[in-house]
């Protein structure tokens, strides 16, 4: 069972990451995939990648490139159509704008007030803080079009894109193992309650992980851990020989 200690607080202005700014999330999107959004946006329905490539007249393999990224960016989200007759359903494709939720001012108080009442009514708050993260990393790596069975470096490279949508800006060492988390999207709610909050973070990355099929072995985050930064251990695992 697993001892964790609180992480320390933010009391220290020199010490963690600087808030995450609010972006565009289609923020530098090339002409042609930032088309193929709007395309997305306007439409009332989700829609089929043979749907947009009529629309847009693009090459299908072009537009599945493009869908591919946006998904990835948290700017669409792919999911299967219901079941007709036989045959795998296709998949549907829709615009969503989640990725922009945490750099709100909404998000980020709904989320101290929850960190707040888990703080007072858990017993351990830092491992719920893990466990519900553990559940969104897995959620937005399904919408971000996660596949299982990927190689571990892969699902490495795909959390750190991920944290990089969500506003951490993630910054690797040469080695790769330590990540610094030069930003935080909800720092107000982890300066007050990094027990629950950082717990949260840390289960996102070992959510996603999971949801890729990836092992989340060693993987561990030291909240405010140095001036700057938060530091997230991503251990660079090593294919299995076959």
């Amino acid at each position: 069972m697993e001892n964790k200690a609180s992480p320390p607080s933010a009391s220290e202005p020199s010490l963690g990451p600087r808030p995450t700014l609010r972006r565009d999330p289609a923020q530098g999107l090339s002409p042609s995939r930032a088309g193929l959004l709007d395309h997305l946006r306007d439409r009332q329905e989700p829609t089929t990648l043979a749907g947009l490539t009529a629309t847009t007249g693009l090459h299908a393999n072009t537009v599945r490139e493009h869908l591919d990224a946006l998904v990835r960016k948290g700017l669409a989200r792919r999911f299967r159509a219901a079941p007709r007759g036989r045959g795998r359903p296709a998949w549907l494709y829709e615009a969503t704008d989640t990725v922009s939720a945490p750099g709100s001012s909404e998000y980020a108080g709904l989320a101290t007030t929850l960190a707040a009442a888990i703080h007072r009514g858990s017993r351990t708050p830092w491992a719920d803080g893990v466990a519900a993260g553990t559940d969104w990393g897995r959620e937005l790596a399904r919408h971000r079009g996660f596949r299982p069975g990927a190689d571990n470096e892969r699902a490495r490279r795909r959390v750190l894109d991920l944290l990089e949508d969500l506003g951490f800006a993630p910054q690797t060492d040469q080695q790769g193992s330590t990540v610094r988390l030069t930003q935080c999207p909800l720092l107000e709610a982890a300066d007050r309650y990094s027990d629950v909050v950082c717990g949260v973070h840390l289960g996102i990355v070992r959510g996603a992980l999971a949801e890729h099929g990836a092992t989340s072995a060693g993987t561990d985050l030291r909240p405010f851990a140095e001036p700057g930064a938060c530091l997230l251990e991503l251990p660079v695992a090593s294919t299995p020989t076959r």
